[in-house]
């Protein structure tokens, strides 16, 4: 059974970090933006604050023994849930729209699916803008996996709450013993990349605001952006290619960059299996989309398309989901490829989505196996990663995501079909919060106001699932668990 006093004690922490993040752009609205809208934040952090300050008042300390593997699962859940409508609420205020609505704007910030509901970014007030853009990096490399890393408290199972949130099949990969010590450490290398880029992107060209701005979004593989014609807004091949590089660190393996930063060995990228096929996948990709872009004349120059191609192409399999051009002028069918280089995904243990490509390696060689075992029965061929041979129990959790990858697709796709969108629509919308990846095609090709408000609660589970990669969330709906 799960014990409601020690759920509650754990999500009065997010809910304070929190508080606390709305207390500084309160701040930041007042002292340096003076956009008027500070009264929203500082309302909503009071409002966290209190609701916080009761639960802490009201349930005891947890002791060493606290937290079991199913308070970590629900604890990842609740947390999520949790925060994403907290992170509503001053954008509820700030747009007057509606609390559906402002959920889901949340919700996808955080789960750095980067799906919209709103037009007219240019115009609305800077530090809300930021608000946002930060939301999808705090989101981005796990709400739980920082409450870990501040909190000493939860350092006692918090293994747990971490494996609970970790995308991935495999979900050892510790970069230290303890809890604690991980998730820093994964936080520094986040914030390394994440000062880098910010500092590129105002060398090329932009506002140091912008830049600021859009370092959150491109290492988290976000994709939201300060302007509605998103990178496009900038007009500069440099910027393009400068957010290419920082999109592909966000999509590879945190723990990856904290071993070769640690070791000095920069060749280790390459000799990482995922990471090889992940740079392979995107290269191939890339010429192939140059090579559709030019034989259709969509762009005068090489030059041109080659940039746009392999933008788009990274933008689309990183799950940041950017624009740089209006991708409705392209040929008809490079939608479907874009789409389908989203379900690939980048590497497991970083901010990306989709299936991860790790799993698309496990699939691929697994399907191999099998071709091979039909023609020499008696052969023994075991499926290897890494020069290790991977064990029947992480193949069977690979197939089972796949099945319910597919499956989930299939459902939520007739969900949405039947709220009323067109399939493509309700598909690549589907496939965007799937994969939290944010933009769509069709009815939902500029944003998601054409979804109902029952499509957009389908779209904020999607999006949680995506996330939290299914068996997190699916867990809870086992009546065993309840039980254990």
């Amino acid at each position: 059974m799960i014990r409601s006093a020690v759920l509650l004690r754990l999500l009065a922490f997010p809910l304070l970090w929190f508080s606390v993040i709305q207390g500084v752009f309160a701040a930041l609205s007042v002292t340096v933006f003076q956009d008027g809208v500070a009264r929203y934040f500082f309302a909503s952090s009071g409002l966290l604050v209190f609701i916080s300050a009761i639960i802490l008042l009201r349930t005891k300390r947890l002791n060493a023994d606290a937290i079991r593997p199913q308070d970590g699962l629900v604890f990842a859940v609740f947390t999520w849930i949790l925060v994403g409508i907290a992170a509503a609420v001053p954008i509820h205020w700030v747009t007057n729209v509606s609390f559906t609505d402002a959920t889901f704007e949340s919700i996808s910030a955080l789960t750095t699916t980067g799906a919209t509901i709103l037009v007219g970014l240019d115009d609305m007030p800077r530090s809300f803008l930021l608000y946002r853009q930060f939301l999808q990096w705090a989101g981005g490399l796990g709400v739980v996996i920082f409450v870990v890393a501040v909190l000493p408290m939860l350092n006692v199972g918090g293994m747990r709450l971490l494996m609970a949130e970790t995308p991935g099949p495999v979900k050892n990969d510790k970069i230290a013993p303890r809890a604690r010590s991980t998730s820093r450490y994964l936080w520094l290398i986040y914030v390394s990349i994440t000062v880098l880029c910010a500092l590129a992107y105002w060398a090329a060209g932009m506002t140091l605001y912008d830049a600021i701005a859009h370092s959150f979004t491109t290492v988290s593989t976000g994709g939201f952006s300060t302007h509605d014609a998103s990178m496009g807004y900038f007009n500069s091949p440099l910027i393009l290619w400068i957010a290419n590089l920082f999109m592909i660190l966000g999509a590879i393996s945190f723990a990856l960059h904290y071993r070769i930063h640690k070791q000095k060995q920069w060749r280790n990228y390459w000799h990482d299996e995922e990471t090889r096929v992940f740079l392979s996948i995107l290269f191939m990709m890339s010429v192939v989309m140059t090579a559709i872009l030019w034989h259709n004349d969509n762009y005068s120059d090489l030059s041109t398309t080659l940039t746009q191609a392999t933008f788009h192409i990274i933008s689309f399999m990183t799950s940041t989901g950017y624009g740089a051009t209006d991708l409705s002028a392209w040929p008809t069918y490079t939608p479907l490829i874009l789409v389908f280089v989203s379900y690939l995904g980048g590497c497991a243990g970083s901010t990306a989505g989709g299936n991860k490509v790790i799993r698309d390696i496990i699939s691929f060689k697994l399907i191999r196996q099998q071709i091979f075992l039909l023609v020499h029965p008696r052969a023994v061929h075991t499926v290897r990663y890494q020069h290790r041979t991977v064990s029947e129990s992480i193949i069977s959790a690979v197939m089972a995501f796949m099945f319910i990858a597919a499956a989930t697709t299939l459902v939520f796709t007739m969900l949405l079909v039947a709220t009323g969108l067109d399939f493509w629509s309700a598909f690549t919308a589907v496939s965007a919060c799937i994969n939290v990846l944010g933009p769509g095609f069709g009815e939902v090709g500029s944003n998601f106001i054409a979804v109902s408000d029952t499509g957009i609660w389908l779209l904020n589970l999607a999006m949680l699932l995506g996330r939290l990669e299914y068996f997190t969330l699916l867990a809870l709906i086992m009546p065993t668990f309840w039980r254990g």
